[in-house]
């Protein structure tokens, strides 16, 4: 796969809540600094994160509204729509950062206002 497809897949996988799809695009010793999350390396750590990820949320959206890809390095504009087990909702603008080399993510980073996820942690 070329990045733009790689990318059109994370978000295809993430929408439908297959997280270990999701997590196959990326390489063994991925590097990820997630907003939320923090600095996550290697495959493994992040595939044990990702399991709690079908009770984060009762609707989890990341809709894609711009990619840009130069060679190996690439940019995606979205934005996340999600519901927590709750009821509260979350609406926020996304930007993530990817390297992909041999066709596997090997960095990535993302960016959006943390202030809409605040309602996880008062819940």
């Amino acid at each position: 796969m070329d990045a733009r497809q790689i990318l059109e897949k994370y978000y295809e996988y993430a929408n439908a809540g297959d997280w270990d799809r999701w997590c196959d695009l990326f390489a063994d010793d991925q590097v990820m600094d997630e907003q939320l999350a923090g600095h996550i390396e290697g495959l493994e750590v992040l595939r044990s994160m990702m399991k709690g990820m079908g009770t984060m949320y009762r609707v989890f959206r990341n809709e894609p509204v711009h990619f840009l890809v130069d060679g190996e390095k690439a940019a995606a504009v979205s934005h996340l729509s999600a519901v927590s087990p709750t009821g509260e909702t979350i609406e926020a603008e996304v930007m993530n950062f990817f390297r992909i080399a041999d066709g596997k993510i090997t960095y990535m980073a993302n960016y959006h206002d943390t202030v809409p996820f605040q309602v996880l942690s008062q819940g």
